[in-house]
């Protein structure tokens, strides 16, 4: 496969399915200490940007406040892949911002949470230690399958550029290896 070969607007139109199809996104953060955090939370989206509404008493929430880096993950579920190695799956990163509760954007924000969730949304409204924050993607990635990869780029992330079209290179063992003991 070439770039001559690939349909860009139709994988545009995949990776959006696939991200659409989603209420929660799975999130990588990283503390000041350097050490990760991988959470999920509901989200909604709005001109290319991301909402979440979190509690101040989970790690990822301490690590959006203190540097804002996140990456996203959307990922097709196990059973309905093809294949386990080459799920379809799309990954951002990003800078996250906290909305004030007292902005115009945050009442804006939080109705369309309640539309989309629902009733209990008023209930986590409520909440202080709860916070709204804005992720900006800046660049992101979207797999199809084997040799099918694409970078995201662009003012707003509609340019995908293949990644590979050469394909993966292989190795011929002469005889299988066990796997070394822990």
């Amino acid at each position: 496969m070439n770039d001559t070969t690939v349909d860009f607007e139709q994988v545009r139109e995949d990776c959006s399915r696939l991200t659409d199809s989603f209420d929660s996104v799975l999130m990588a953060t990283v503390g000041l200490d350097g050490k990760p955090e991988a959470s999920y939370a509901a989200f909604v989206k709005y001109e290319g940007d991301y909402y979440i509404y979190i509690s101040e008493l989970a790690a990822h929430t301490r690590n959006l406040s203190e540097n804002g880096k996140v990456s996203l993950l959307f990922i097709e579920d196990e059973d309905k892949a093809s294949h386990l190695f080459a799920r379809q799956r799309a990954t951002f990163q990003g800078q996250a911002e906290e909305i004030a509760r007292d902005s115009e954007q945050f009442h804006f924000v939080m109705d369309a949470f309640q539309q989309k969730f629902g009733q209990f949304i008023e209930m986590l409204k409520k909440l202080q230690d709860f916070h709204l924050f804005r992720i900006h993607p800046t660049k992101g990635s979207f797999v199809q399958g084997f040799a099918r990869a694409f970078t995201i780029e662009g003012e707003t992330l509609d340019e995908f550029r293949h990644v590979n079209d050469t394909g993966h290179r292989g190795s011929v063992r002469s005889k299988p290896e066990s796997m070394p003991a822990h």
